[in-house]
């Protein structure tokens, strides 16, 4: 019998079932505490039972952030990561083709804050941030967690905390409080023992959540003590139960192909950090040979947006926009944030029904409804309409019967002159599409500002009382409301 788990949420259990009666197993009932069982014969003589606890069981698919980044990690070759900052940077990380992406500390500090990479960002600061990334992509992402906030409690929570956010793997560093940026001045590390049990931590942690995250665990050693201090910590830290091994700020080929060869069987980590730093800056296939499995790039995407923003405002500055080589189109950007997929989704749920006018819109009861009746005009102009949703256009028509019973024919109803008459509501949207054109008795206003609201407080009777003797058509108002819409009324 084999049983495997895959998060809290679910367990597999196969049973192979000998051809004879006899068998070497224990007899009696399993014992399953399952809220489904289904079973799957795959031969006369075996018998596959699945059993899945309640719960959310969404961690355990087969394509969860964790197990397609454990595939990565399992596949031939060396797997580059570019360093994201923000969702934009995720979404074009992914689209330009790559398998997975890490997040910055130091990036994140920087756009987020405008702050150096000191310890002066927050735990929840960066999660909320990392939480926005994961939602943004479908690639796994791991996430840099710095010393996991605090000591192994907190890194416990700092641990979970990255699996609800959508994390695939995390990297937890062996620095003291406040941290240093790699690569930079001050960078002091805890003793071994603590450094350690973090990590112990950290699986534990990993465990108690039912979930597979990838712990990426990174000594800081080499700068603050010593490259053979740092070693005996990347071993350490794999018989731990750390997933991959990560030295930052190794200073030459040598020293990268020493950490390459400690727990040769555990992944290692490359760090190429971009315009000056302590470590070699070698191509894919160089850090292939040496021996590592994933390269995180942490400073490109946000280096060229600092100098793309540099240069454009200096653009600016000088009277001038940026050059159309340096800067996407608007088509191009549009396309980037997805607004045509955006639109083509939107049609699925364009409602086709006119709306129907009742109490709330007129402020009268069903009885007096059939007083005007309603009518949805074709909709024109199928070519705009592919691009911007139109809305329906409602006309309400009163007959003459409707006249008599509110008096239209007495000379003491004070709109006995304006009933005769048609009141003309115009919506225009400010993308230039038409939302509404509605046409009333010039006396029927009751409930007119539940249709448009934005007619609130504006004096209609008062303006009719103006024209009330002018003949031929008037145009009674005309502006714009706070949601850009323009509002025509006509006395026709």
């Amino acid at each position: 019998m084999k049983i495997s788990t895959v998060c809290s949420a679910s367990v597999t259990v196969s049973l192979s079932l000998s051809g004879g009666s006899g068998g070497g197993g224990g007899g009696g009932p399993l014992p399953f505490r399952s809220s489904s069982v289904s079973f799957l014969r795959t031969s006369k003589s075996s018998l596959s039972i699945a059993c899945s606890l309640a719960g959310n069981d969404a961690s355990s698919s087969s394509s969860s952030p964790a197990k397609l980044l454990r595939r990565i990690l399992d596949s031939p070759g060396v797997h580059q990561g570019p360093a994201c900052f923000d969702a934009l940077s995720a979404k074009l990380v992914q689209t330009a083709g790559f398998q997975f992406c890490f997040t910055s500390g130091f990036s994140i500090s920087a756009s987020r804050l405008a702050l150096p990479d000191a310890g002066l960002i927050s735990y929840g600061e960066i999660l909320d941030q990392g939480r926005l990334i994961t939602q943004a992509v479908s690639i796994p992402v791991i996430g840099d967690a710095d010393n996991g906030y605090g000591n192994a409690m907190n890194l416990k929570r700092t641990l979970k905390g990255y699996i609800g956010a959508g994390f695939a793997g995390i990297i937890l560093e062996d620095q003291v409080a406040p941290k240093a940026c790699g690569h930079t001045r001050g960078r002091r590390v805890v003793s071994r023992e603590e450094a350690v049990m973090k990590i112990k931590a950290a699986v534990d942690a990993r465990r108690e959540s039912g979930c597979d995250i990838v712990i990426v665990a990174r000594t800081d050693a080499r700068q603050a003590v010593s490259l053979d201090e740092a070693l005996v910590r990347s071993r350490a830290f794999a018989d731990a139960g750390a997933d991959v091994l990560f030295i930052d700020a190794l200073a030459s080929r040598e020293e990268m192909k020493a950490f390459c060869e400690v727990s040769p069987l555990v992944p290692k980590m490359a760090n190429m950090l971009e315009g000056g730093g302590k470590t070699p800056i070698l191509n894919p296939m160089e850090l292939e040979e040496i021996g590592f499995k994933i390269v995180a790039y942490p400073l490109s995407l946000i280096g060229v947006s600092i100098r793309a923003m540099q240069d454009s405002l200096i653009a600016i500055k000088g009277g001038r926009i940026p050059p159309p080589g340096s800067m996407p189109s608007f088509e191009e950007i549009k396309d980037i944030l997805g607004f045509n997929a955006y639109y083509e989704e939107e049609k699925r749920y364009a409602a086709n029904a006119s709306p129907q006018l009742s109490k709330g819109a007129l402020g009268t009861d069903r009885e007096s409804s059939s007083v005007y009746s309603i009518r949805g005009r074709d909709q024109v102009d199928t070519e705009q309409t592919s691009q911007s949703f139109k809305y329906p256009i409602v006309e309400v028509i009163t007959p003459d019967a409707g006249y008599n019973k509110y008096g239209a024919d007495s000379s003491r109803n004070p709109f006995s002159g304006i009933w005769s008459r048609t009141l003309r509501v115009k919506l225009t949207g400010r993308d230039g599409f038409e939302k509404l054109d509605l046409r009333i008795p010039a006396g029927f206003l009751d409930g007119i500002t539940n249709i448009v609201p934005a007619l609130g407080g504006v004096n209609i009777k008062e303006l009719l009382d103006d024209a009330a003797e002018e003949v031929g058509g008037k145009l009674l108002l005309d502006f714009e409301d706070r949601m850009g819409d323009r509002i025509q009324i006509f006395l026709e």
